[in-house]
């Protein structure tokens, strides 16, 4: 049993390097060569193919991971901070890089989803979720205005989506925050 486990933890290994590396050139160029890719995450063409057999395939598990990733990461910002400071954290360290990736991602998305592959319903829904549970717990700390719609505060947030990767776009991203802070705020 020993050798099908180590097997298993390759390929999840490779399964998620060949995420992060397909992440990463679709943030930047838009675009994604199976060949380049499988150079940088240090595996064989044949193993992204068997992974992932389209390039549509590819590029709807990278936007599921992005969206995996940004709604998972709630619970434990939650725990680690309190209710301001991980709403916060998370607009502008996970929100802030998610809207820049994607940004990248919109056109390789748009292509995908002109094929049978469909993008998952849920993902828009979940990010405004994983807003509302940032939501509750600071509604219950006083914090902010209990009447704030979580659909609303996202739209307040998709300014993010224009940051410059290149340029000083933390800084951008904080003074945006702050901006959707003070409209959250009680009296």
């Amino acid at each position: 049993m020993g050798p099908v486990s180590s097997r298993r933890a390759d390929t999840r290994r490779n399964h998620e390097s060949i995420l992060a590396v397909a992440a990463g050139s679709l943030a930047s160029s838009g675009k994604i060569s199976f060949n380049a890719i499988a150079k940088q995450a240090g595996v064989g063409v044949g193993t992204v193919y068997r992974h992932f057999p389209t390039p549509e395939a590819l590029i709807l598990a990278v936007y599921q991971r992005e969206v995996r990733q940004l709604v998972e990461v709630v619970p434990d910002l939650l725990d680690k901070h309190g209710p301001e400071r991980a709403f916060r954290v998370w607009v502008t360290d996970h929100l802030a890089h998610y809207m820049m990736t994607k940004r990248g991602l919109a056109t390789a998305l748009r292509a995908a989803t002109t094929s049978d592959l469909e993008l998952p319903a849920n993902a828009y829904e979940s990010v405004v979720g994983a807003v509302d549970a940032l939501l509750r717990a600071n509604v219950e700390a006083g914090a902010v205005r209990a009447d704030l719609d979580a659909e609303t505060v996202q739209r307040g947030l998709c300014g993010l989506f224009f940051l410059d990767p290149e340029g000083d776009w933390r800084s951008q991203a904080e003074s945006l925050t702050d901006l959707v802070w003070r409209g959250m705020r009680t009296a």
